[in-house]
């Protein structure tokens, strides 16, 4: 069903034009859209006008059309006039809100088909005839961006990004929950994954400016055909996921950037539980106190280099070997050796994962 605001803007762009005043009721002669004031006071009219076989007819001095959808009585117009030049106004305007019907019947078939593509609902052969039907390319390039906002349902976030993608009509932007913001892209020939990086942060600067609103985006691998794009959305999932864990301070998030934390998000609980029972031998990094934990996070951001996360910390160089050799007596490994240093970083990714699949459960 067209909005009653796109109706009222369409009237008063055609009367503008042809400067005859129109009204659009309902079939229970309920007033929708009008440019004139007095246009409640035909509802008996519409009402018999709704039960008449006619299609059109002229009472008291306006003309009334029947607007149907597919057969079916959708609308009563009312054109102020009863001559033949008021007539093929009354039949343009028919004409014109029949073509909304459709485009708008599109529209909301495009999003459904697209949410079920996303959601894997459809057959293969459903993907192809309906993609045919509804005249979406099946080969072209396609990325699948999630854009998750701080707060539910977040109006001015989708209202930004749909005015945003306004005029690219080939891409596709729906939400199949409560947070979440779907973008299905498509790309022009030559752009890559770094044109992708610049995408997601210019709807996070829109986002900023025009809703005032913070996010976090997260986009799938590129892919090549329409029965694809699922597998797409279901990595830009991942990524979102991976990157709440071990890449907060990140807004954008690549699934094909993902390294090490990819890995360790596909591991099962029990697995992850016998690793860190095996490394700390029934102990946590998450034990240690703040300061070595901030001097170890420190020591890998600096590559293990001792002088340079010395001075970043402000303490004497033995200060930081002190620190150091304290924490491989208490778990047995020496960070300043390479494959200690990837065990215990490994260690904190894995304690981050469980703990997040932890609160999920709770």
């Amino acid at each position: 069903m067209i909005s009653n605001q796109i109706l009222q803007t369409t009237l008063e762009g055609l009367k503008s034009i042809t400067r005859v005043d129109l009204s659009i009721c309902d079939t229970e002669g309920k007033v929708l859209a009008t440019t004139f004031p007095d246009a409640e006071e035909y509802e008996a009219q519409v009402l018999d006008f709704v039960d008449s076989p006619a299609d059109s007819q002229v009472l008291q001095g306006y003309q009334f059309f029947k607007v149907f959808d597919e057969h079916q009585l959708e609308y009563v117009l009312l054109a102020r006039g009863s001559g033949d030049d008021v007539y093929m106004v009354g039949k343009m305007v028919v004409f014109q809100v029949q073509n909304l019907l459709v485009a708008y019947k599109e529209r909301f078939d495009k999003d459904n088909f697209i949410k079920n593509l996303l959601l894997d609902n459809l057959l293969l052969v459903d993907i192809y005839n309906r993609a045919k039907k509804l005249h979406i390319d099946i080969n072209v390039r396609r990325v699948v961006f999630v854009i998750e906002t701080r707060t539910e349902n977040d109006v001015n976030a989708l209202k930004t990004i749909k005015t945003l993608y306004a005029t690219k009509t080939k891409d596709f932007i729906t939400a199949v929950d409560e947070k979440n913001i779907i973008l299905v892209c498509e790309l022009r020939p030559g752009e890559t994954y770094e044109d992708m990086d610049q995408t997601a942060r210019v709807i996070l600067d829109m986002l900023g400016t025009e809703a005032m609103s913070g996010a976090h985006i997260a986009y799938g691998t590129i892919v090549g055909e329409i029965k694809e794009v699922s597998r797409s959305y279901k990595e830009a999932k991942m990524a979102m996921d991976v990157g709440k864990i071990f890449y907060s301070e990140q807004n954008v998030v690549a699934y094909n950037r993902l390294g090490i934390g990819r890995l360790i998000y596909q591991l099962p609980m029990s697995l992850c539980r016998m690793f860190i029972k095996e490394i700390f031998d029934n102990k946590s990094p998450e034990e240690l106190d703040e300061e070595t934990l901030t001097t170890i996070n420190k020591f890998f951001e600096n590559n293990l280099n001792v002088s340079e996360t010395s001075r970043q910390l402000y303490i004497h160089r033995n200060t930081l070997v002190y620190r150091l050799d304290k924490l491989q007596k208490s778990t047995g490994l020496d960070l300043r050796v390479f494959e200690d240093a990837i065990t215990f970083k490994i260690a904190l990714m894995v304690v981050k994962y469980m703990n997040y699949m932890e609160s999920l459960s709770n």
